[in-house]
């Protein structure tokens, strides 16, 4: 698991590297990220349908248990709108507008996503 940390935090330190030291406007994880998936695209040892016995790869292991613990993240926002519930309290329908849109929007980007990558493991079985 620890390869694997190692693995996920060297993407980020390149994709903050990449970001600051070229000026761009997204953030540094979020190109690490985009690098982390080419780079598993490209690995020979990377194929989306795995046989059990191979085990599991070591940024996968560390993913899993990162995800596992994934609700303790939350804590820290929960306590902060808890604390500033008096500030919010003019701007609930704003917010409630925007929490309702963005899931929406989320829940349809998932499934167009879904539906791509369906199609193309079909593709890629039917060959």
């Amino acid at each position: 698991m620890l390869k694997g940390l190692f693995i996920l935090l060297l993407f980020q330190l390149v994709g903050e590297a990449i970001s600051r030291g070229l000026g761009l406007p997204v953030p540094g994880p979020v190109i690490g990220v985009m690098l982390l998936f080419a780079a598993l695209m490209l690995s020979a040892r990377f194929k989306p349908m795995r046989k059990p016995d191979e085990g599991p790869l070591p940024v996968e292991q560390a993913a899993d248990g990162l995800l596992s613990h994934l609700g303790l993240l939350f804590v820290p926002a929960g306590v902060g709108v808890a604390q500033s519930y008096y500030a919010l309290q003019g701007h609930l329908l704003g917010v409630a507008v925007a929490l309702i849109g963005s899931t929406a929007i989320t829940l349809v980007a998932t499934v167009a996503v879904f539906r791509l990558v369906a199609r193309a493991i079909e593709r890629r079985a039917a060959r």
